[in-house]
């Protein structure tokens, strides 16, 4: 007990809101696993907008994962176009593994609020599309945009 008569920070359980994950809030981490679909994805992001240019090897070091996860996980997140990839340049004979970086945050925010604008306008053009009535425009209704600070 401390002396408020409640309980001491050493007796509280972690904040579990707040826990570190890599350097990044779990918050944040959540936020993007639902963006990115996987909570694997969204540590390989924060390790590799901690560190640029890392390598799969060092990705797997620094998230805990498997090496062989990670290397999966790159190149969905590639395909995807979420990491852009290329040969590290080494001096000598020897291996040159591809070194990741990954799209600003900014960028895949974007991509969400595109993908949600576009599906929130079809849901708005289903009367459209049964022949029901008139939508506003062929486009749909809905705008999102985003303040570029």
């Amino acid at each position: 007990m401390s002396s408020t008569g409640g309980p001491s920070t050493e007796d509280q359980p972690e904040d579990t809101e707040t826990a570190d994950r890599g350097g990044a809030d779990q918050r944040v981490v959540d936020a993007l696993a639902r963006v990115l679909q996987t909570e694997t994805k969204a540590r390989v992001y924060v390790g590799l907008r901690q560190s640029p240019h890392a390598t799969s090897d060092e990705l797997a070091t620094m998230t805990g994962l498997y090496p062989s996860t990670v290397r999966e996980v790159l190149a969905q997140m590639h395909e995807e176009e979420v990491v852009t990839r290329r040969k590290r340049d080494r001096q000598g004979a020897g291996n040159n593994p591809f070194e990741y970086d990954a799209i600003a945050p900014a960028q895949l925010v974007r991509r969400k609020v595109d993908d949600l604008q576009a599906e929130l306008n079809s849901i708005c053009l289903l009367d459209d599309l049964l022949g029901r009535g008139q939508s506003p425009s062929r486009d749909g209704p809905v705008r999102i945009s985003i303040d570029e600070e």
